[in-house]
């Protein structure tokens, strides 16, 4: 009788040790009683009654989903190629077990979906500039038809976006266009703001002449900088005034060996005109 006690005693201590049920601190016990939801444990060590309740355990760390790579249709009938990563967090245990069959398979094709019908109502500028924009978009439609299965969709980030080659070459010729466009803007201003310094620095020499020459003086300074065989003087404009002075007929008859013609700034004085002019001063 007596061994009889303590082979009972045993099998009921196997049993209640086999009832002992331990989770980690990142994990849950979803306890199901004789087939209907008794609640959730966890984290620790707890006890459930053998052969009577059964136990479905669930992570709740923030899992990762890679989207593979999905041709779609962008709104302006571009065919693309684009992926993401989805991350998303269990926060009803109880839900994700019993309302959907396989949560991370669900989750996986609703994301799936719900980035190729996202992108197909953009346009491709707005699919390589507005990833936030697109992102936040799939993150609430997700995020909506997952919330009756306890789960949160706490971000999703396109990884990337292939463009065909034709394209790339055509969004390259664009870009260079806006580019030079840009270009002549800028250069136009520069002209713009260059003729207004001049008429500003032209006002400055008629009011004082003696700015003329200085600048002549430092442009020769310029020119002789380099290592050249060339030598540019320049006339002074009084050399102008002599010359108009000579070019006067004479008063009392004499001639001086050069004759007089009318003044005129833009006639060019050949070699010849300089020796008669020399000769005429010498005199």
């Amino acid at each position: 009788m007596g061994s009889l006690v303590t082979v009972f005693l045993g099998a009921l201590l196997i049993l209640s040790l086999n009832g002992l049920k331990i989770d980690r601190e990142y994990q849950r016990g979803v306890i199901f009683r004789l087939g209907r939801t008794k609640g959730v444990l966890g984290p620790g060590m707890y006890w459930i009654m053998p052969f009577v309740d059964q136990k479905v355990q669930i992570d709740i760390r923030t899992k990762t989903v890679n989207i593979e790579p999905q041709e779609t249709v962008t709104a302006d009938s571009v065919t693309i190629r684009v992926n993401a990563v989805l991350y998303y967090r269990i926060i009803d245990p109880s839900k994700a077990i019993n309302r959907v069959e396989n949560y991370e398979v669900a989750v996986y094709q609703v994301a799936l979906t719900t980035l190729r019908n996202v992108v197909g109502q953009n346009i491709l500028d707005d699919v390589l500039q507005n990833r936030d924009k697109i992102n936040i978009k799939v993150q609430e439609i997700v995020d909506e038809i997952t919330e009756p299965w306890g789960i949160v969709i706490e971000r999703v980030e396109t990884k990337d976006v292939e463009i065909p080659p034709t394209m790339q070459r055509a969004m390259a010729k664009e870009a260079e266009a806006i580019r030079e466009k840009r270009a002549r803007i800028i250069k136009a201003a520069a002209e713009q703001e260059a003729s207004a310094k001049l008429a500003e620095a032209a006002q400055m020499i008629n009011a004082n002449p003696v700015a003329l020459e200085l600048r002549r003086l430092q442009m020769l300074t310029e020119i002789g900088a380099e290592n050249n065989t060339t030598t540019i003087v320049m006339v002074p404009s009084d050399f102008v005034s002599l010359a108009q002075r000579f070019a006067q007929p004479p008063q009392n008859g004499s001639g001086n060996g050069f004759t007089a013609q009318p003044f005129n700034p833009e006639v060019i004085l050949t070699p010849k005109d300089h020796q008669e002019v020399d000769r005429a001063i010498d005199s």
